[in-house]
């Protein structure tokens, strides 16, 4: 997260005062949740098994592909926060601003992060890519099977 930061340093002033907010990101498919802290200090993100009883300023939750999606420009956050497909609550004003900061900066996280990996960020890349794929492919599948099985017929 760090490096991140350091290579794209302006948004933090796109962010101003809201760069020591905290902000709660929730795939609703999956067990566990994110919170980012662009903090210019000491940016973080930690990895958490939920938001329930955490301190944050907002939440951002959805499906993790559409969140990954968005978070890696393929899908436009208003246009996802209007058909309810992600959903916002808090400091409104806050994600709006990290969205147009991270957008100003044309972030990558996936590259950024694997840029961390120097030599071997092509390897990292094609991890996460293959990842990603399976993610897809599951999480697709998964969701697309009943939530009960169905019921047996009796002759």
């Amino acid at each position: 997260m760090k490096r991140v930061f350091a290579r794209h340093s302006r948004m933090f002033e796109r962010l101003g005062d809201n760069a020591h907010k905290r902000f709660g990101i929730e795939p609703t498919d999956l067990p566990f949740a994110f919170i980012l802290t662009p903090d210019p200090d000491g940016p973080r993100i930690e990895a958490v098994r939920s938001l329930k009883d955490r301190v944050v300023d907002a939440r951002i939750a959805g499906p993790f592909l559409v969140l990954l999606d968005m978070v890696r420009g393929r899908l436009d956050g208003d246009a996802l926060f209007f058909s309810r497909d992600i959903v916002v609550e808090g400091d409104v004003e806050a994600v709006v601003a990290l969205r147009n900061a991270l957008d100003s900066e044309a972030v990558d996280i996936v590259a950024e992060t694997a840029e961390a990996f120097g030599p071997a960020s092509g390897l990292v890349t094609q991890s996460v890519d293959m990842a990603e794929r399976f993610a897809r492919t599951f999480l697709v599948a998964s969701s697309s099977q009943p939530a009960t099985p169905p019921r047996e017929s009796t002759p």
